[in-house]
């Protein structure tokens, strides 16, 4: 079962690396002037994540994908494995949950204004 929790891991370090390089890739794209960076399904689907996110800190409803993982490793008292180690470090910080869910709302701000300033294109 360990290498299915380190699937979840790298799929949840997938996802913060959609979050948080989305938003710079629009603003990027945006600079640059480059029309994909206004497709309504990609831009929906990185507000949703952002959303979801942001939810779940300020309900303080644990991330599915760590619940996962945890519940993977249960029982296990083997040391930790490469990608684990590596993920987990770039992941996982002690601070208090208001932080994340102030930093994660603050985030979600964010891609909310990008949204209205560099808006997708409309349906036609």
């Amino acid at each position: 079962m360990n290498w299915l929790a380190n699937t979840v891991l790298v799929l949840h370090a997938l996802v913060v690396l959609f979050i948080v390089g989305g938003l710079l890739a629009i603003w990027a794209g945006a600079w640059l002037k480059r029309g994909w960076i206004r497709n309504r399904v990609f831009r929906l689907a990185h507000l949703g994540a952002i959303g979801v996110v942001a939810l779940l800190a300020v309900l303080d409803i644990p991330c599915p994908l760590t619940v996962l993982e945890d519940w993977l490793r249960t029982g296990h008292a083997a040391p930790q494995g490469f990608i684990q180690r590596w993920v987990s470090y770039l992941l996982y910080y002690d601070l208090p949950g208001w932080v994340f869910a102030t930093a994660y709302a603050a985030f979600l701000l964010v891609v909310a204004i990008t949204w209205f300033r560099v808006p997708p294109r409309s349906r036609r």
